[in-house]
């Protein structure tokens, strides 16, 4: 039997109506009440003549193209709340395919957004209806539904839009029953990735797939689930996942997805709109958090500086209950681990290594008992395959190629077929997940990250990897973040720079700077040039934007 969210969120509802399942402000919804509302919500969609509408469109075409989608697609254009994760389940339970939006983007990337999803509605933020509102007459097909969530922001509904809670609170929560047992491992997951270093692209995965190697689903033994009775039986319920990204981030999501598929609760701390360390910390002590999400060093380095400032002010904190920490989507550096424990001694600190398009690939553990290191734990399923796609690289080789993903991996891209075979390759009869991760294997097995291949400088014939320089830049006490890129240069064809955000109050020479990175990085790797900004430019997520990287390299 292959599983699907919609029927394990409802089996989980069943077994324990009244546990805490979203937790956002002052509202705490328990797991019948997100059932009652997503299906309501399912409702609102399946009556606007969004999804299937009969038993015959629940069926999958058998020859469809692994970049062709079956199913209608709704867009999600909101910052984090409660809204944000029963949109999602009330789409795969209206047999509708949700998908993220970048809320920062401009109408014109908006616009492009929208068509190439070939969206049928949307669910939006108040704040956001002015881009909205300017994209709309452009689109080619209009969308059958906008909801719209309010947030004070009082920019009043749009033409034709309907007020997000009126329609959930007007709406049945019986739904068809073609819906509700045609749910499937075929119903699709689709993430919508990139826009730093090109348009987006929407990778496409069965859920069954998706639920596996993404969010990690098996069983205690570590096989796969054969029931969804066993797979509720395993369901503890003890998480209780605070994701302080934003949600349209698929970090974040796949975080609040593990945390309900578990049987547990998601926690979205108050301060939705950029991340605030103070507000984060209080709303762990609040909740009782048991689990924080960061993205790598953008969002754990402010919370290393909170909690000095709390230490130093002598304000006392109720932690105890969070017991991990995991970081994803950018590098968390040995220098804020360790800053992370000397302040949360008893937590575990998980470094995930994956990407939208290969699911989860490697893990990297910390504890303030074992030392740190910079290799991954790869999955069964991970492998690097040679620089030409020829092989399968061996431990120990000095060679470094593609980390690839094998097994469980997506389908494809949406509307691309290039990018799709591009991506995901069949090499002599297995069919791998390439995202452009440059990677080594060590003698024991483990994984060496160097870095992504779009990131990638060559300089003087050496390739440097951007995240390692930026990394080692950071290593400088008075670096609070740092973006490295290259730029033309006639002596070396690229040279490396660093564009850095110096601590509050604090100052560093080029030559300091570099000294301390050369401790890290061979001296070839060393930024030739290093601009100070007032702010580094990131995406909400915190990810390095490259684009942006490379203009400032070029004003120097």
């Amino acid at each position: 039997m292959e599983l699907n969210v919609a029927s394990i969120c409802e089996a989980i509802a069943a077994s324990q109506p009244d546990a805490d399942c979203v937790i956002f402000r002052d509202r705490v919804l328990s797991w019948a009440q997100v059932q009652d509302r997503t299906r309501r919500l399912a409702q609102v969609i399946h009556e606007a003549g969004i999804g299937p509408q009969s038993i015959a469109e629940r069926v999958r075409p058998q020859h469809l193209s692994n970049w062709d989608s079956p199913q209608s697609h709704l867009a999600l254009y909101m910052l984090n709340g409660n809204e944000y994760l029963e949109s999602m389940l009330g789409c795969w339970k209206a047999g509708t395919v949700p998908f993220n939006v970048n809320y920062r983007y401009v109408a014109e990337e908006l616009r492009y957004l929208l068509a190439d999803s070939s969206a049928e509605g949307i669910i939006v933020h108040e704040r956001f209806t002015p881009v909205l509102q300017a994209v709309l007459p452009s689109l080619k097909n209009q969308p059958k539904l906008i909801l719209q969530v309010a947030d004070g922001s009082d920019f009043g509904l749009l033409p034709g839009a309907v007020d997000y809670e009126s329609a959930i609170a007007h709406a049945s929560p019986t739904l068809p029953s073609f819906l509700t047992e045609g749910w499937s491992g075929d119903d699709m997951y689709l993430c919508y990735t990139g826009g730093t270093t090109g348009m987006p692209k929407g990778a496409m995965w069965r859920q069954a797939d998706f639920l596996v190697a993404a969010l990690g689903v098996r069983s205690r033994t570590g096989h796969e689930f054969q029931s969804l009775e066993q797979f509720v039986s395993e369901a503890t319920g003890r998480v209780r996942a605070l994701p302080a990204p934003p949600l349209m981030h698929g970090a974040a999501h796949w975080n609040a997805l593990s945390a309900w598929v578990a049987g547990g609760a998601v926690i979205i701390q108050s301060v939705v709109d950029h991340f605030d360390p103070e507000d984060v910390l209080r709303t762990i002590e609040q909740t009782a958090a048991t689990s924080l999400l960061l993205v790598g060093d953008p969002m754990a380095r402010p919370l290393v500086d909170q909690l000095g400032r709390d230490r130093a002010s002598g304000q006392s904190r109720e932690l105890s209950s969070l017991r991990h920490v995991l970081s994803g989507g950018a590098v968390l550096s040995q220098t804020i681990q360790n800053q992370l424990l000397e302040f949360l001694p008893e937590v575990q600190i998980f470094n995930v290594l994956g990407s939208t398009e290969s699911g989860r690939q490697g893990v990297a553990r910390r504890s303030s008992t074992s030392s740190g290191t910079t290799r991954f734990t790869p999955a069964d399923t991970s492998v690097v395959l040679s620089e030409d796609l020829s092989r399968l690289l061996t431990p120990g080789e000095d060679e470094s190629g593609w980390l690839a993903q094998s097994g469980r991996v997506p389908l494809g891209y949406l509307g691309d077929q290039a990018k799709t075979e591009a991506t995901f390759p069949r090499i002599d009869g297995t069919r791998y997940a390439i995202p452009g991760d440059r990677a080594r294997l060590a003698a024991d097995g483990t994984l060496e990250l160097l870095g992504r291949d779009s990131a990638c400088i060559t300089t003087g014939g050496e390739k440097v990897f951007a995240e390692e320089v930026e990394t080692a830049v950071k290593a400088h006490p008075a670096v609070f973040d740092a973006v490295v890129c290259g730029r033309p240069s006639e002596r070396f064809g690229s040279e490396v720079v660093a564009i850095i955000q110096l601590r509050n109050g604090a100052s560093a020479s080029d030559e300091q700077i570099r000294a301390i990175a050369a401790e890290h990085i061979a001296r070839y790797k060393l930024p030739r040039a290093i601009l100070r900004r007032d702010q580094i430019l990131r995406s909400p997520s915190g990810k390095a934007d490259y684009r942006w990287a490379a203009e400032q390299a070029l004003l120097g």
